[in-house]
């Protein structure tokens, strides 16, 4: 298989935004940090975004906490010029912010005290990816405009909701452009002369069914919003045009287990079908080789031999360990050819296992060293 070389693309001024995506419990959150670290200490200005609701990141980093605004981290090698911030998206802080940021004071009070819109903001299935993307695109325009950043490092959810940003951007976008909220808005927009018979009907009916103060808040939301953002529709197909820009590079990251390369197969299928920028394959936590020519068979022998001479054999034990290693190391093998045969041209990073968990900015250089020594 191809090897994904990880300094050459940190290196490459032209990689603007690293997205990381795979299943749960994968390494994801460790290998997004260990990448952001490694480039800043190889000379980039560096923000790793996490949409990820668990803790390790700022553990990991040495930051009592992440949250929407980006925080540098301390104690890195900066002799080559580069820097990291890392931060974790807040979405309803996200979409505060563009709230803020469009709308005149007056309007944009109105709007973020709508109930409807403090559900939409806090719950709404899709908000969280939107605001990510919303997010990404703030980053990046900050970036190109400030020179604050010239590399942004992208954290997924985990399972297959990771690539839930490439489809919930156009579902909420798709939801607020849709037809029924157009019906909905649409006495708020326009002459009572607009209210004809059947439409009156329609949302007389759904009135009785959400609420004649919740169908006045839905209308009120959507135009408002939509006054001040035009298409929504238009913002996705931006952000969309963003990931598939020469400048993304997208890394899936696996486990050497049969479900999380089956997960791995889907979201490299998916990032193709796209048109995305696939830069390659990390399979995080694989064994270590056993560096002996003694095979699991002639283990698994040997410690036979030795148990029926002495049934308390400690040779025979560790024999035992010897061959139950090397299975695990063969299956992990057969696994990675398998994938490989299946998608030859991705290329590929295997990272050795740690002996502990990763806690510290030295276990991230450590991993960071490992995604690099693919020789």
């Amino acid at each position: 298989m191809p090897v994904l070389s990880i300094d050459a693309l940190l290196d490459d001024r032209g990689t603007e935004i690293i997205v990381c995506c795979g299943s749960g419990g994968v390494g994801k959150t460790t290998t997004s940090a260990a990448l952001a670290l490694r480039a800043a200490e190889r000379g980039r200005k560096v923000v790793v975004l996490t949409i990820d609701p668990a803790r390790r990141l700022a553990q990991s980093m040495g930051i009592e906490a992440l949250d929407n605004t980006p925080r540098p981290v301390a104690d890195i090698e900066t002799s080559g010029g580069g820097a990291l911030d890392a931060m974790m998206l807040d979405m309803k802080r996200t979409f505060d912010e563009v709230v803020e940021s469009q709308a005149s004071p007056e309007k944009a009070k109105q709007i973020l005290e709508n109930p409807f819109y403090v559900a939409l903001s806090s719950s709404f299935a899709g908000t969280q990816e939107y605001m990510a993307m919303e997010k990404l695109g703030q980053l990046h325009r900050e970036a190109l405009g400030q020179g604050t950043y010239d590399l942004i490092v992208v954290d997924t959810p985990p399972s297959r909701s990771a690539l839930d940003f490439l489809d919930a951007p156009e579902r909420l976008s798709s939801f607020l452009d849709g037809r029924l909220i157009r019906l909905l808005v649409a006495p708020a927009r326009g002459p009572a002369r607009l209210m004809t018979a059947g439409l009156s009907v329609v949302t007389n009916a759904l009135g009785k069914i959400l609420g004649s103060q919740m169908l006045r808040d839905v209308q009120m939301f959507v135009t408002a919003l939509d006054t001040l953002f035009g298409s929504f529709r238009q913002r996705a197909e931006k952000t969309f045009a963003l990931l598939q820009a020469d400048g993304t590079a997208f890394i899936v990251v696996a486990s050497p287990e049969p479900d999380a390369l089956r997960e791995a197969a889907y979201f490299v299928d998916r990032l193709t079908d796209d048109d995305m920028p696939l830069a390659g394959l990390v399979i995080n936590r694989a064994s270590p080789s056993a560096r002996t020519e003694l095979s699991a068979e002639e283990a698994i022998s040997a410690a036979d031999r030795l148990r029926a001479q002495d049934s308390s054999s400690l040779t025979a034990g560790l024999l035992q360990l010897h061959a139950d290693r090397v299975r695990i190391i063969e299956r992990e093998q057969h696994l990675r050819e398998r994938f490989a045969a299946s998608h030859p041209h991705v290329p590929t990073a295997v990272v050795p296992a740690m002996a502990s968990d990763v806690h510290d900015l030295d276990g991230l250089r450590e991993i960071g060293v490992r995604l690099a020594d693919q020789a």
